[in-house]
């Protein structure tokens, strides 16, 4: 089966008329145009190829027989046809990427299936950032595989990794802040986390055996973060007031993090960019954790530093 992708944007194109967001003008600038979708499957377009209607899209055949999972439209959701692998699907992964993900999950998209970003547009800052999220969804990457955000609070490094692992079909997420108790603005914080993942990411909580959780999981693995275990564990150990009794639990984590075959993105809190602490507890957490990010970088085959948005990868 041959798919001739003569072009793959929303209907208005990309830049759409009349819209000055910063990605349409960059496109502008650079005198780029992606015109709207157009793609011809074994040289009949799409859509005159026979096809059925399902929820959020449409199951094609190609004149060969093969079958194509199509998206309606931007932010449609095609639901496959029970039983069916698909041969190829084309997908708003713009608007849409968990939802590869899920198909995945579900068995309707394999290794073997070829996947197609349409409905390409303006949600997405520039084609240079869709490449680099499609990067991370096609192919599926195998473990072991480490790779550690930092930013600050607010930066957007939650939101990166789990973008990251949107297309995996099965991950789990760590959670290690603690329960929030009577805390209404940090529970507001954990809800809006929890609407934000995929229903069918796993969920563990855990403020303690990371390590062993890391070397016991296999597929995708989040874990949000470093930082709230961290201090968890400087609870536990007492370290607060001797930072020295949390290194054993540091070296186990390391060894877990080395160890592990699991695709693994991890945040943490990058403190070097704030004022010093004004106690004795603040500094020895800065410190604690400041080395600690330097330790999982060392051993993770990527880190990146996210601000306001914002991605740089560090070498």
């Amino acid at each position: 089966m041959n798919i001739d992708l003569q072009s793959t944007a929303g209907r208005d194109g990309w830049p759409q008329p009349d819209c000055h967001c910063a990605s349409c003008s960059r496109l502008r600038t650079a005198g780029i145009s992606h015109g709207p979708i157009r793609i011809l499957i074994d040289d009949v377009p799409l859509e005159k190829c026979s096809r059925w209607q399902v929820p959020g899209g449409y199951d094609v055949r190609s004149a060969s027989g093969r079958r194509i999972l199509v998206a309606g439209g931007p932010g449609d959701r095609p639901e496959p046809v029970a039983e069916t692998v698909y041969d190829a699907a084309l997908l708003d992964l713009v608007g849409c990427p968990d939802h590869l993900g899920r198909l995945r999950h579900a068995g309707a998209v394999t290794a073997a299936t070829e996947v197609v970003a349409v409905y390409v547009d303006h949600r997405v800052p520039s084609p240079a950032e869709l490449e680099r999220r499609l990067g991370f969804w096609m192919p599926q990457r195998e473990g072991p595989h480490r790779t550690l955000l930092v930013g600050g609070s607010r930066s957007g490094k939650s939101a990166e990794a789990e973008l990251r692992l949107a297309g995996e079909p099965y991950v789990t997420y760590v959670a290690t802040a603690a329960v929030p108790g009577d805390d209404p603005e940090w529970a507001a914080r954990i809800e809006a986390h929890q609407r934000r993942r995929p229903a069918w990411w796993q969920t563990v909580e855990t403020t303690r055996d990371l390590a062993h959780l890391l070397t016991s999981t296999s597929g995708a693995v989040l874990v949000d973060g470093i930082g709230t275990w961290l201090a968890a564990v400087m609870n536990e150990t007492g370290a607060w007031d001797d930072p020295s009794r949390v290194a054993p639990r540091i070296d186990e984590l390391i060894a877990g993090w080395r160890a592990t075959t699991a695709r693994v993105v991890a945040v943490s809190d990058e403190v070097g960019f704030s004022l010093v602490p004004t106690t004795p507890a603040g500094r020895a957490f800065r410190d604690v954790l400041g080395y600690l990010n330097q330790r999982l970088a060392a051993e993770s085959e990527e880190a990146a530093l996210v601000v306001a948005g914002r991605v740089t990868e560090l070498p």
